[in-house]
């Protein structure tokens, strides 16, 4: 039982980068300049993707429309029908007012792109189809999800996909892709027999991510606006709340007979929250006054399952590691 509970290298090395962000957290020029360092390291990876994967590949992953409607059904389906029954029966001791406003607002968000793609890499599922499904899930979200806001909150407002939303996609992800794949005849080769370059790649972007990412919470003041009991009570129904969509996910993908690669994309592309569209989103439909309480259980759930899907992605690994290794031989 004790080996189970062990935490693996890359899981330390996660939380002490989240705790370096608490105390150290990116800003300023420098916070900048990581910032960028970010993006490079998930271009990279993308590049590096386009790379490595065929044509047969990249088309299946694109055409795979039974796994991309499943992803968004527990995106925009599952999430706030699990967002209104929170709100609904939790305590307001347990989750104040405006919190339990940004947990029905967070369970509208669209899921993440670059770690859900970076995740269902490392843990050996179906990229492709990960890429298609975390883009389609971002850019519809940005549309959906006022819709969603106003039919469970009536709330007013409209957002909308801004051309520089749409180019950040564009350039960070798309085109390093496709580039790699147009110079996979050169380079697939030496990309496939350099995996752990990929897996570097994976690891350190997920890192950078998760830096940058704590660190704005933290100048944004996510200490000094989360009160320790609702702190104590957002972290409850996070983790709860995480644990019951990734157990969906799980489930449904196997009723639905989807096979281990098409099970980790859907795991990792349907139970994410985007951050990065659930702040600007938020200033656009709530008052200024209320953004910042109602975006702090999304700032707190990205952490959450940026530790925990990690720690998930290195035991769907190690399954693999283990499967292709085969039986030990017997003495």
């Amino acid at each position: 039982m004790l080996s189970h509970l062990r935490l693996d290298s890359f899981t330390l090395i996660l939380i002490a980068t989240v705790g370096l962000a608490s105390f150290l957290p990116a800003s300023g020029d420098f916070g900048r300049y990581f910032h960028h360092f970010s993006d490079f390291a998930i271009a990279l990876l993308f590049f590096l993707h386009g790379a490595r994967l065929s044509r047969e590949a990249v088309f299946a992953g694109a055409t795979h429309w039974r796994l991309h409607l499943l992803v968004l059904a527990c995106t925009f389906v599952m999430f706030p029908i699990l967002g209104v029954a929170i709100q609904a029966f939790a305590p307001t001791w347990l989750l104040p007012e405006p919190l339990a406003v940004g947990v029905l607002y967070l369970a509208c968000l669209p899921s993440t792109v670059q770690s859900s793609i970076a995740f269902t890499s490392m843990a050996g599922g179906n990229v492709p189809a990960a890429i298609c499904s975390a883009s389609a899930s971002n850019l519809i979200g940005v549309f959906l999800t006022p819709l969603l806001v106003a039919l469970l909150m009536k709330v007013q407002g409209s957002g909308g996909m801004s051309l520089d939303s749409v180019k950040a996609i564009m350039l960070q992800l798309l085109v390093p892709f496709v580039t790699g794949h147009l110079l996979r005849p050169w380079i697939g080769g030496w990309v496939a027999g350099h995996k752990q370059l990929v897996g570097l790649v994976d690891r350190g972007s997920i890192l950078s991510v998760v830096y940058i990412a704590f660190s704005e919470a933290v100048v944004n003041g996510l200490w000094q606006k989360m009160p320790l009991d609702g702190l104590a009570g957002m972290i409850v129904i996070a983790c709860v709340l995480l644990v019951v969509v990734l157990v969906l996910t799980t489930l449904f993908s196997r009723w639905l007979g989807f096979n281990k690669a098409d099970e980790i994309a859907i795991v990792f592309c349907g139970s994410k929250k985007s951050l990065a569209s659930g702040v600007p989103i938020a200033n656009v439909l709530f008052p200024a006054a209320q953004v910042g309480m109602i975006v702090l259980p999304i700032m707190l759930f990205h952490q959450i399952q940026l530790m925990a899907c990690s720690a998930l992605a290195r035991h769907y690994a190690q399954r693999r590691e283990a499967a292709e290794a085969g039986p030990s031989p017997q003495s």
